[in-house]
């Protein structure tokens, strides 16, 4: 069973294509040289937002892999040791990133929106990823693992 979707983040975007101009701004407005480290700071403040624009979720024979934006954020699960997948939402305070939730115990994968799939480990670990596609993606999972 093969299954691929990315789900874009708007706002990553919207905040990337922001602060691109604002350093743009600040890089041009100045009249002296540029210190040679915040001008890295700064790109490399730009790498990270940028590598938070899309969320890549992919399910082939062996693993279901995330992959958030170019790819330096990622994680790979084993399909033989997810136990469950069901459509979930969380709440605003869950956020968008990669976030471990205390409460509960689980890391929340997540660019845009509430709708999460919502996956069990043998292990009891739980994990929430993201998705437009929910019910499609618990769908497969579910079906893999039958």
């Amino acid at each position: 069973m093969n299954y691929k979707h990315t789900q874009v983040g708007r706002l990553m975007i919207f905040v990337f294509v922001f602060t691109s101009l604002l350093f743009a701004v600040i890089f041009t407005a100045g009249k002296e040289e540029m210190n040679l480290g915040i001008l890295t700071l700064m790109l490399l403040v730009l790498f990270i937002i940028g590598s938070f624009g899309t969320l890549t979720v992919t399910v082939d024979h062996e693993y279901l892999r995330i992959k958030f934006g170019y790819g330096i954020f990622h994680k790979k699960f084993k399909l033989s040791e997810i136990v469950s997948a069901k459509a979930a939402r969380h709440h605003w305070y869950h956020g968008w990133g990669i976030r471990y939730w205390i409460p509960s115990g689980m890391w929340i994968f997540n660019v845009s929106g509430w709708d999460v799939v919502e996956i069990e480990m043998t292990t009891g670990k739980k994990y929430r990823i993201g998705s437009d596609e929910v019910e499609r993606l618990a769908e497969v999972l579910g079906r893999v693992n039958k």
